[in-house]
């Protein structure tokens, strides 16, 4: 069974939104609705090294997160309907003939990926344009990217190619909550943020997370 992944390039990475702002096009989002969503993330400081000299290990880098269509996805656990599910392909979607719009997989999902669409009341959320996957196109998302920072594709193809990709980055939820299906390529500050090099910085744009 292919289990389709997101790839994403931090080091490649903007924070222009196109990624975010064509998925909303595409899908006839609301303004308060996102699929995609791209963090900013920043840290660091200022060391007086001695009388008027300054040091500094300030950065910032941007993260790009949508639905990972994890292999223990926390919304399907908790769907009290079923209407969370995993098709064959290893994407995460909404049957809205059974959705009830009781919220569950909105406050289990460690991504914030589920939304309570206001006008069907009806949970809603990225599917991996899966429309677009049967005309054998990629997401309206990767296909946007100016510097081709996301790919999607079977995990264990993109595993293959990028070797040195990495499952965790801050400051998402660490992987062994729900296993997402997603590689990346962490940037030098995000390494560095990883391996405690420089201090843990702060997400700039929490808004983004509701």
């Amino acid at each position: 069974m292919v289990q389709y992944a997101f790839y994403f390039d931090n080091s490649r990475c903007t924070g222009c939104r196109t990624c975010e702002m064509a998925c909303k096009d595409s899908k006839d989002l609301g303004v308060d609705i996102t699929y995609r969503k791209v963090l900013d993330y920043e840290g660091g400081s200022w060391e007086n090294v001695k009388g008027d000299t300054w040091r500094q290990n300030c950065y910032v880098y941007h993260i790009s997160i949508a639905c990972n269509h994890c292999l223990s996805p926390a919304c399907v656990r908790v769907c009290p309907t079923r209407a969370m599910h995993k098709d064959d392909c290893g994407i995460v979607s909404v049957d809205a003939h059974i959705c009830v719009g009781c919220g569950y997989c909105t406050m289990a999902c460690p991504y914030h990926a589920p939304h309570i669409s206001p006008v069907t009341r009806q949970s809603s959320k990225c599917d991996g344009c899966l429309e677009r996957l049967n005309q054998g196109k990629q997401p309206i998302c990767v296909q946007a990217c100016p510097l081709r920072a996301l790919e999607f594709d079977d995990i264990a193809k993109l595993s293959k190619i990028h070797t040195y990709a990495v499952r965790d980055l801050q400051p998402l939820p660490s992987s062994d909550y729900t296993s997402p299906n997603l590689l990346i390529k962490a940037s030098d500050a995000a390494n560095a943020v990883t391996k405690g090099l420089i201090e843990k910085g702060t997400i700039v744009n929490k808004e983004q997370l509701k």
